[in-house]
């Protein structure tokens, strides 16, 4: 892979545990291991989440989520897989399997409905 495009790599993954860090103040959240292929640690180490992040022209999503459930699954941890997907001069985007989704909104709805009672 070209150093321009390990680098672009290297910043959005930076972004990506930047931000998860803001919005989860005490976690201990950080860039995991690159030496690896992948399946041995997450691209950001986050509580609750596998975090794949992937940049470039037109990144996959598809196998992005893909390489991120088939890590979750041989480590046989019950953490979500997430994808923090990055087009170039484009919004982010973040991906996840549906039931996931649904499953964090139930809590988000009910944490909500407690807090107003």
């Amino acid at each position: 892979m070209a150093k321009l495009s390990v680098d672009k790599g290297k910043r959005w993954e930076r972004a990506v545990a930047s931000s998860i860090s803001e919005v989860m103040p005490g976690a201990h959240v950080r860039r995991g291991n690159q030496n690896r292929d992948g399946a041995d640690a997450p691209d950001v180490i986050c509580p609750w989440l596998w975090v794949e992040c992937k940049s470039g022209k037109r990144p996959n999503p598809r196998a992005a989520l893909a390489q991120s459930i088939e890590a979750r699954d041989k480590r046989k941890l019950k953490c979500i897989p997430t994808v923090f997907l990055k087009d170039d001069r484009k919004d982010p985007i973040v991906i996840l399997q549906m039931d996931d989704f649904l499953r964090m909104l139930k809590k988000l709805w009910h944490t909500k409905q407690n807090q107003e009672e």
